[in-house]
């Protein structure tokens, strides 16, 4: 089994990337994504932490490539919180980077392309919302992650290899 990255502590990643239409399983590691969505409360109260092990989880497994399965998990953190939060605003960019890296693995560059767009709408409404607490939002590199998007649409042509990770927003 695949040794799971620092930032998800002991949860293991899952056993295969699922890809519908073209993975060689049925379906997908239920088994491992129900051990992680296990984790997520019912509601966040106020605001969704930054460092809670499910959305650290969802993120890591966009990162690694497992983008079907960070969507589901990033779902599932998605309706646990606030309404109305910032957070809901940018897991639902999130879930939609992970949904159109997935669509570049499907080799549906123009589907990604749509979805990075309504990404980047999300990452631009969520920069005039007011910051200033301790949630997932607050100190996420939005700005960063805006730029990334940008540079990937301002291609011609979007391949495999383009997709979009979380992680290189916070090193730029």
């Amino acid at each position: 089994m695949t040794m799971p990255p620092p930032a998800t502590g002991n949860l293991p990643l899952p056993r295969w990337a699922y890809v519908p239409g073209e993975s060689q399983k049925s379906s997908a590691d239920y088994e491992t994504l129900a051990q992680i969505s296990a984790l997520v409360p019912p509601r966040f109260g106020g605001y969704v932490p930054a460092r809670h092990p499910a959305l650290r989880y969802g993120l890591t497994l966009n990162d690694r490539g497992y983008f079907w399965e960070a969507q589901e998990i990033l779902e599932a953190v998605w309706a646990a919180a606030p309404q109305g939060g910032r957070e809901r605003i940018l897991l639902r960019a999130c879930i939609l980077i992970a949904t159109a890296n997935l669509r570049l693995r499907m080799q549906k560059p123009h589907v990604a392309s749509r979805l990075f767009g309504e990404a980047l709408g999300e990452l631009e409404a969520l920069g005039v919302r007011s910051a200033g607490g301790d949630g997932f939002a607050d100190g996420f590199p939005v700005a960063a992650l805006a730029a990334v998007i940008k540079a990937k649409l301002a291609q011609p042509q979007l391949g495999k290899a383009d997709g979009v990770a979380f992680a290189v927003a916070s090193r730029t």
